[in-house]
């Protein structure tokens, strides 16, 4: 979080928006308090909003344009938004807005979080269009499925201190902990059983989706609900959440990551349902399932819109006023090489000059009978690894060119 980031999501109101930015500036008067625990829980909300945007436009943006776009909408975006909600503004306790449509729970970030970085996603998706070949190049799919559940369980593990995290007492955070708990749970068994009759078979992808997409829903209502009414909400977000992710091809966006199906998706579901199943406080308010009426699903209503307006509207200006100046996305020379090259000269893995250089993989599949190496491999082979890939690393065209090899080469 930037110097003015902790005085704007706490500070003194400045008509019910944002907080005062130089109330606590650079943080030196919080030491010694105990508001330094506060700044460092509050930095990882906002680590983690802004983080699920990048997943959008994975593939296609410019590190260095990411870079200016992270602490300006952080600053002008999520601050605003997370002082608006907790922090005394328009949508908290006697806000202006609060005052007339009521009070809308979000305990853990389903409006600041989710739903934020879900509408920036989708504006950001918009602005930079689709991935060269996005819908017919298999490549597109997650390379890497192991890797992807040893993802979801990290998340799901960590998601525990980022709602319980903020709990004010032992049994508050009991609660939160079970219902971070069988939300997830009924959102990969309902996004599981949603793919199985949608195509025709589970996958793992589709768990793993699922778990999050029940992290994001019981986000707003962990402390809010019972653990029953979290296990429901865990099978509606999962089953919606499936729906949505198709979305982006109906209707011809690229998400890259499924952030919008995802977070934006169960943020929404999450957010709308504490209309219906929110317990009453003190026997008073409520959803309406407890008797409370429609006033809190009116809460819930303006918040979400409040939301997307900001989100959306302040994402648009940030994202083209970049993209019209340094430009937000990468050449399509550099992006059919990959950005980890072109942008980092780097890769993920490189098999190619391990199994060249500690196997010797080419004069085996020579020796063995009715197997042809085509000409452009053949080449290849007879250029050093070191040399190719310096090549590689300094020209997307060269780049471009060596993944015209692989392709053509059926080894």
């Amino acid at each position: 979080m930037d110097p003015v980031g902790y005085s704007m999501i706490s500070g003194k109101s400045v008509l019910g928006i944002f907080g005062n930015p130089f109330s606590s500036f650079g943080s030196a008067d919080l030491v010694g308090s105990t508001d330094l625990i506060k700044l460092g829980f509050s930095a990882t909300f906002a680590i983690v909003t802004v983080a699920l945007i990048s997943g959008a436009i994975a593939d296609r943006a410019k590190f260095t344009s990411w870079v200016i776009f992270v602490p300006i909408w952080i600053t002008l975006v999520y601050c605003p938004l997370a002082f608006m909600v907790w922090g005394g503004g328009l949508l908290s306790p006697g806000g202006a807005i609060s005052s007339v449509f009521g009070q809308v729970i979000d305990f853990a970030g389903g409006t600041v979080v989710e739903i934020s970085s879900g509408a920036a996603a989708f504006v950001l998706a918009l602005i930079l269009g689709k991935r060269h070949g996005f819908g017919k190049d298999p490549n597109h799919r997650p390379h890497n499925l192991p890797f992807i559940m040893l993802g979801a369980g990290l998340l799901w593990f960590g998601w525990f201190g980022f709602n319980a995290g903020a709990a004010t007492t032992s049994a508050q955070a009991g609660l939160i902990w079970v219902n971070t708990l069988v939300a997830p749970a009924g959102a990969m068994l309902s996004w599981l059983v949603t793919e199985k009759i949608r195509h025709g078979h589970p996958t793992s992808l589709g768990a793993a989706s699922g778990v999050v997409a029940g992290l994001v829903a019981i986000t707003p209502a962990c402390a809010n609900v019972a653990p029953a009414a979290a296990l429901g909400l865990g099978l509606v977000a999962g089953a919606a959440c499936a729906v949505f992710v198709d979305l982006k091809h109906k209707f011809g966006f690229d998400d890259s990551l499924d952030v919008v199906g995802v977070h934006l998706g169960g943020g929404l579901v999450g957010t709308l349902a504490l209309g219906f199943i929110a317990l009453p406080v003190s026997g008073k308010g409520g959803g309406l399932f407890y008797g409370g009426g429609l006033q809190q699903l009116v809460a819930q209503i303006v918040a979400i819109l409040v939301t997307l307006a900001v989100s959306g509207i302040m994402t648009a200006i940030i994202a083209l006023v970049i993209h019209k100046t340094v430009g937000f996305r990468v050449s399509h020379e550099a992006e059919v090489a990959g950005v980890d090259l072109s942008e980092h000269a780097e890769t993920a893995y490189e098999f190619g000059s391990m199994s060249r250089s500690h196997f010797n993989a080419i004069p085996h599949v020579a020796a063995l009978p009715h197997v042809n190496i085509p000409v452009t491999a053949r080449a290849a082979s007879a250029v050093p690894v070191s040399a190719r890939a310096a090549a590689v690393a300094s020209s997307p065209a060269a780049a471009v060119e060596l993944q015209r090899e692989k392709q053509t080469d059926p080894a």
